[in-house]
């Protein structure tokens, strides 16, 4: 049994809690991976938004340019743990 702390009192979880608790522990394991995807695509995104300019119809973008935002895109691919996610490789801006 968990304990919890009730005004001071260390005491047992009741059946009720110990369910409630364990519930919301599943459902922060579950959440794990997708919210740690939602933090690397928001900085991905931001990334990507600050080279935009560089596809405008007046702008040529070089080579270099192009496969940095390829790889900005390619980012999440085969990230299927939240190890693989926090420990991604983040490509070069030229």
């Amino acid at each position: 049994m968990t304990k919890i702390n009730d005004n001071g009192t260390l005491r047992d979880m009741t059946t009720a809690e110990q369910t409630e608790y364990d519930a919301l522990q599943v459902e922060y394991q579950n959440n794990l991976l997708p919210n740690a995807l939602k933090r690397l695509r928001r900085k991905r995104d931001r990334l990507l938004s600050e080279t935009d300019y560089f596809g405008a119809s007046d702008n040529t973008m070089s080579e270099d340019m192009k496969t940095y935002r390829q790889e900005l895109r390619d980012l999440t691919n085969g990230l299927d743990t939240v190890e693989k996610v926090e420990n991604v490789t983040w490509p070069t801006k030229p």
